[in-house]
């Protein structure tokens, strides 16, 4: 469908306070915690790096400054490590392209929705992306790889689905699915959180999103959802039957890193499949749990 438009921008919403991992996060930003040696914000951005994003969009708050610092050039660090002999490697990989990250601020923390909205003017008339970083997706491809693949086969909205456990559905927005092609699946309806017992399935939206520019006119006039707070699922829902609409299965891993529990697996794991490290980690593991 040559119709389609690429998907060139990236939108992260990285205004969050943190604070289910006070005091660490007092004075660093959450997406700033790091899985083994990297920072999440990293994972997140080289997982729209490989699937071809152009312009990556920060939606940051007060107290972001660690994230900016880290995206950016550091002379004093670079010049230390070539008098020493060190390879830049790591760091080089970093920095991202001139005229991108781009920062735009969300002054007031009313929710998703709001956050998304904020970055409105860079996103303009295109089909943006949206990653939230405190969900981890490991996989190869990554999982925005994988929708966009998908993407350009269907165009219109796509939004990430990973099956959870029934009890757990009131935690999440929960998909109520169409017709199934694979990984592929018609979305009929996304609810907010449902109530226990409500669900009209078990597929969760784990923070991966292909969306539409029209869902930016829609939180122009925004409703206040669950928790009080301007939902992006409620302004998705306005556009499902007026676009095409789908969730994509990830074929993968996720890790929610915005709970102390999934942060620890999510650290654990990744370093039990470290060539340097892994062998140690498995040994204290297995010594540890004996």
């Amino acid at each position: 469908m040559s119709s389609i438009k690429p998907v060139r921008k990236a939108v992260f919403p990285v205004a969050g306070l943190g604070t289910r991992f006070l005091p660490a996060t007092k004075a660093m930003p959450k997406e700033m915690l790091t899985v083994v040696d990297k920072p999440l914000i990293q994972y997140a951005v080289e997982e729209a790096r490989e699937a071809g994003i152009e312009q990556i969009i920060f939606v940051t708050g007060r107290g972001k400054g660690a994230l900016e610092d880290h995206f950016d050039v550091s002379f004093e660090l670079e010049m230390t490590m070539q008098s020493r002999g060190r390879s830049l490697e790591l760091i080089e990989n970093i920095r991202q392209k001139p005229g991108s990250p781009v920062y735009v601020r969300q002054q007031e923390p009313l929710g998703l929705g709001h956050a998304v909205w904020c970055a409105r003017e860079i996103v303009g008339d295109e089909p943006f992306a949206v990653l939230l970083p405190d969900e981890l997706m490991v996989g190869t491809p990554g999982f925005l790889s994988q929708m966009v693949k998908a993407y350009e086969r269907v165009g219109g909205n796509l939004i990430g689905a990973l099956e959870v456990a029934p009890e757990e559905t009131h935690q999440y927005g929960i998909i109520t699915p169409g017709a199934v092609d694979g990984p592929l699946t018609e979305v009929l309806e996304v609810t907010e959180k449902p109530k226990p017992g409500t669900a009209k399935s078990n597929l969760m939206t784990p923070g991966r999103y292909i969306l539409q520019p029209e869902v930016m006119k829609i939180l122009d006039n925004p409703v206040r959802g669950a928790g009080g707070e301007i939902q992006l699922t409620d302004a998705m829902a306005q556009l499902i039957g007026k676009q095409p609409f789908h969730g994509y299965t990830f074929s993968g891993r996720r890790f929610d890193c915005g709970g102390k529990a999934g942060y620890i697996k999510a650290n654990l794991a990744l370093a039990l499949e470290r060539e340097d490290i892994g062998a140690d980690i498995r040994a204290f593991a297995i010594d540890l749990v004996a």
